[in-house]
């Protein structure tokens, strides 16, 4: 992948200059927006959008509330927010240099093993995604993002069902069954405690695999 970025220049004869009082401002400004949305993912995942309020938010954050709506119009923008960044950054680890063209069982447990990658190192961020009900409040662009990741997903269950490698039915279907069992692994290791990192993800993705191919 080429950098999207400009390639830096630099004077070698020149002193490296001095941050001005505006880009100090705007880093500053730019460390709030981040702590107010790390305060609120936490907030959300413990009481729910609805069961949290902005100046809960703002008490945790180290803000005063009228900070956050600097950054945010609502409470709504700012979980909307929240879900954006979070789906993005789950879809480069899940997605990111997918293996299109292997077969079915490495592209099955590579996926698999990617997502518990991101569960295992932002917990919480799954939590808030898959185990929160966001419909109500997400906006139209997060509704679109939504959807194109279950078309993503869908499309890759549909070229595996024509390959006959995977059972013939709803993708949507396939999808939930997995999706359940991988949930359930995580909720098996909060009931006992137990680090996510060493739940048994290989065995639990053989046992999914052999429920779900052809």
């Amino acid at each position: 992948m080429t950098n999207p970025l400009p390639p830096k220049t630099t004077a070698a004869a020149e002193p490296a200059a001095r941050p001005s009082q505006a880009s100090i401002v705007k880093k500053v400004g730019g460390d709030k927006r981040e702590q107010i949305l790390d305060a609120a993912l936490e907030l959300f995942v413990e009481r729910g959008f609805y069961g949290t309020a902005v100046p809960e938010i703002a008490d945790k954050a180290g803000v005063g509330a009228g900070t956050i709506y600097r950054y945010f119009d609502s409470k709504e923008a700012l979980v909307n927010a929240i879900y954006r960044q979070q789906k993005m950054m789950f879809a480069q680890v899940a997605l990111g240099d997918f293996p299109a063209t292997a077969p079915t069982r490495e592209q099955f447990r590579t996926l698999w093993m990617r997502m518990a990658k991101f569960a295992t190192l932002h917990p919480k961020a799954f939590v808030f995604m898959e185990l929160h009900h966001h419909q109500r409040y997400l906006d139209a662009e997060n509704v679109a993002l939504e959807q194109r990741m279950l078309d993503l997903f869908s499309n890759v269950v549909v070229t595996a069902q024509a390959r006959g490698d995977l059972k013939v039915g709803p993708p949507r279907l396939l999808m939930g069954i997995v999706m359940g069992a991988f949930v359930g692994v995580i909720r098996s290791c909060v009931e006992i405690d137990q680090p996510l990192e060493s739940a048994d993800w290989k065995l639990a993705e053989q046992i999914l695999w052999e429920a779900v191919r052809a």
